[in-house]
Parts: C-alpha cells; sequence; structure tokens
C-alpha cells in the first residue's frame, strides 16, 4: 500500500471515529436533557399534589423557571456544537456568553421570589443574632481581662457629661454670688 493510500485510510478511520464520537455525544446529550425534563415534570406533578405555603411554592416556581433557563442555555449550547461539528465557524466566547447570561438570567428567577427573600432576611437576622452573641462574649472577656468594654467607656462618657452639667451649674451660682457680692460693695458708701 503506497504511503498515499494510507494516508487517505486513515484519515477516513479519524473521520469515522470523530463521527462516531460526535453522535456518541449528541445521544448522550439528547438522553441526559430528556432525563433532567422528565424529573422535572414529575417534581412539578408531586409539588402539585402537595399542600405548601405560597412562600414555598413561589420559591419552587423559582427554581423551576431557572431550570428552564439552564435546560435553553444546554439547547443553545447544543445548537452551537452542532454548528462547530458541521465546521461553521464558531467563536469560543459564543459558548461563554451562554452559559454567563444563562447563570444571570437563573439568579433573577430564583432571587425574585419571595422563599428567597425569606431566607435572605432569615440568614441576615441568624448572623445579627450570632454578632450579638459575639460581641457579648467579646465584652465579657475584656471585662474579666480588666480592659474596658464599650460600656463601660459609655459610663465613663455619661459621668463625664453629669459632671460638666453640674460644674456649669455651680459656676452659674458662682457667677451670681460675685455679682451679688460686687453689687453689694458698690451700694455701702
Amino acid at each position: 500500500m503506497s504511503e498515499t493510500n494510507q494516508s487517505t485510510a486513515a484519515g477516513e478511520q479519524w473521520s469515522e471515529y470523530a463521527e462516531e464520537l460526535n453522535r456518541s455525544f449528541v445521544e448522550a446529550f439528547e438522553q441526559n436533557m430528556r432525563m433532567q425534563t422528565e424529573f422535572l415534570d414529575s417534581w412539578r406533578e408531586s409539588l402539585a399534589e402537595g399542600d405548601l405555603d405560597e412562600t414555598t411554592v413561589d420559591g419552587m416556581q423559582g427554581a423551576s423557571r431557572a431550570y428552564e433557563v439552564w435546560m435553553e442555555a444546554a439547547d443553545a449550547q447544543y445548537e452551537l456544537v452542532g454548528e462547530s461539528l458541521r465546521g461553521e465557524d464558531v467563536d469560543l466566547e459564543e459558548f461563554r456568553d451562554v452559559w454567563l447570561t444563562a447563570a444571570n438570567d437563573a439568579f433573577k428567577e430564583v432571587m425574585g421570589t419571595s422563599a428567597f427573600a425569606a431566607a435572605t432576611g432569615q440568614t441576615v437576622g441568624e448572623m445579627l443574632e450570632a454578632g450579638e452573641q459575639l460581641d457579648q462574649l467579646n465584652r465579657e472577656t475584656l471585662g474579666s481581662l480588666g480592659f474596658a468594654t464599650d460600656g463601660d467607656i459609655q459610663e465613663v462618657g455619661e459621668r463625664l457629661v453629669e459632671l460638666e452639667r453640674r460644674q456649669h451649674a455651680v459656676e452659674q451660682k458662682l457667677d451670681r454670688l460675685v455679682e451679688l457680692v460686687e453689687e453689694a460693695n458698690t451700694e455701702e458708701p
């Protein structure tokens, strides 16, 4: 067999291998999409049968809408792969943009729900409570080590303000006494 024939045969084998690989990829991708769709449909049906509060239902609907966004992105990605396999010029940035846009849209779907707002509020509340507990622990530790705490400093500040108020009142009385003494001295001639 000549080198040209060997090269042609190798090229044909490679093309067959690439086609089989592409076909396997497409079949696996389609099967994955079908399975995910079936799961989502069964999940929706089971939720419809349950007795759930509005916030939970809203959260699940937001998650479902986000899932649909991801599936649309997967379809778009599938199309781009198909175009690329057909030899069309597909910019790699298109692949990236599909997923970035999908991520942005999916987050919007989830973050716009009352369930997300409730979960965020609960998390913030728990963080504030944990912060208060940590502050209390810090105050107790500083106090046991003999250091001034913010409460001690605030108490000292309040006492200083009270002392300044009293000092001012005493100064006013002294000024009034000085005035009376000076008036009395000017009247005696």
